[in-house]
């Protein structure tokens, strides 16, 4: 019985939790990091503000945890992706395509992500940064190893990667921001582009 009882109060306090990182991502998104108060937070989760300190100690612990919820969706779904395909040409073309997906699928996110959390500080800075470059090592790994299997020339894949990185981080802020070009525009050409740049022809 006091087995049941735990599972039954952990799902709670997570349910609990995701409701206040929801309505987190609704009050961020409309207002902003600096304009947004935690009052609004705790009435858009329609909860109590001791339940909403009990999981977050500050407004900068909560927007932290939604900048990680953006990483570990991001995560799995680039694993998940990689996981379908053989080879490093295939499998940095799958990430790319996930990648970008994801922003599309969580804009609101990544909103919060690309956009507010620059120049927020040291702390945000250095998490925001960290996602970006565990995304640049991967698709590092994966041009490795198409070098490896010679489906493509040596080439320096640390530059590549990160200039893969702030091509799509330009492109989707930019759509994030105005709404334009729109991710059906921005996905084949820019995986065309990109795999070319690497000798790699892929159609349109």
């Amino acid at each position: 019985m006091r087995k049941h009882t735990d599972k039954y109060m952990i799902t709670k306090a997570e349910h609990t939790r995701q409701r206040i990182l929801d309505a987190a991502l609704s009050v961020f998104s409309r207002k902003g990091y600096y304009d947004a108060r935690m009052d609004e937070i705790v009435a858009e989760a329609d909860s109590s503000k001791g339940s909403v300190y009990f999981h977050f100690s500050s407004k900068e612990t909560l927007f932290l945890a939604l900048i990680d919820e953006f990483a570990h969706r991001l995560e799995e779904s680039l694993t998940k992706a990689i996981a379908a395909e053989q080879g490093g040409v295939h499998r940095v073309e799958a990430a790319l395509n996930a990648g970008l997906g994801v922003f599309g699928k969580y804009r609101q996110l990544a909103k919060i992500f690309l956009v507010q959390a620059v120049g927020l500080g040291q702390t945000f800075e250095v998490k925001r940064l960290k996602i970006l470059d565990n995304f640049a090592v991967l698709i590092k790994e994966h041009l490795d190893e198409a070098i490896a299997d010679k489906d493509i020339q040596p080439i320096d894949t640390t530059i590549v990667a990160y200039a893969w990185v702030g091509a799509i981080n330009e492109l989707v802020m930019r759509w994030i921001q105005t709404g334009e070009p729109e991710p059906e525009r921005i996905l084949p050409t820019l995986r065309t582009m990109l795999l070319r740049s690497i000798g790699f022809e892929h159609k349109l």
